[in-house]
């Protein structure tokens, strides 16, 4: 019995088998091998990466990099050529010899700090024409110059400071008198105002000389037909009064720069007063 049923079973399977052989023929569909993996393009454009590609927009377009400013810089500059080209600024050898410390008649004058005065008026060779005769000293009361005439339409000019004595004379006259760190006495209409000064006053000798004295390392005193005019040149301890006009004195030059006229001129100098 077992044998009969198996037999059975076979059969059956063998039968389906077959109807579903017929089936698949009646529909036609063949089993060919598909060839198109085998074609490059093909495979490229299957096995090509895909980039995200987004919505169009404008273009961004570069913005230039923000420009700094100059360092800004305020130099003086000499009036040469080279120096214009170059662009050096301001550190002249010779006025630093100039203007070095001094030891003077057992007296240290103290360097003047020359490149905070204004450069016109530091000691310097100009042109300069004149019909003053050279050795002649020429004050411009209106320039705050004291000119050194020299041979050949030049002149070593100085920068002076004027104070309202400066003003208080004008005309001719002459160096008659010269004198190394002078005694200082103030006049009698300025020791009424300043009481103070009576100390110093002729009476009790003056000021004695010093680096405080206010007619300096020297003086130059001016006569007209033999009568002193009291009108003086003569150096000062205030270097910045040097091309201003100032309250008291009469024609104030730098100390370094006196010392330096005083060798140039003697006694008997003619001096003019505009």
């Amino acid at each position: 019995m077992e044998n009969k049923a198996l037999s059975l079973s076979r059969t059956s399977g063998l039968a389906a088998v077959l109807v579903a052989t017929t089936a698949l023929s009646g529909c036609q569909v063949p089993f060919v091998t598909d060839t198109t993996r085998m074609d490059p393009a093909v495979f490229a454009r299957e096995t090509t990466p895909v980039f995200y590609q987004p919505a169009y927009n404008e273009p961004v377009q570069p913005q230039p990099l923000p420009q700094k400013e100059a360092i800004p810089q305020k130099r003086q500059l000499y009036q040469t050529q080279f120096h214009q080209t170059y662009g050096m600024p301001v550190s002249n050898p010779v006025h630093r010899v100039m203007y070095e410390v001094i030891r003077d008649d057992g007296h240290t004058l103290p360097a003047i700090p020359y490149s905070r005065i204004d450069n016109r008026f530091l000691r310097q060779d100009v042109s300069y024409q004149t019909n003053e005769a050279p050795g002649t000293l020429v004050v411009d009361t209106r320039a705050n110059f004291l000119y050194l005439v020299q041979p050949g339409g030049k002149a070593i000019r100085y920068g002076v400071g004027l104070g309202k004595a400066g003003f208080a004379w004008s005309g001719r006259g002459v160096i008659q008198r010269k004198a190394k760190w002078p005694r200082w006495t103030p006049s009698g209409e300025m020791v009424s105002r300043q009481p103070e000064l009576r100390q110093f006053a002729a009476a009790s000798g003056g000021a004695d000389p010093g680096l405080n004295n206010p007619l300096g390392a020297r003086a130059l005193y001016i006569y007209k037909d033999g009568k002193d005019t009291l009108y003086r040149v003569h150096g000062t301890p205030d270097w910045q009064s040097v091309g201003r006009a100032t309250s008291s004195g009469c024609v104030r030059m730098l100390n370094q720069d006196v010392i330096d006229l005083f060798d140039r001129v003697p006694n008997g100098t003619p001096i003019v007063v505009l």
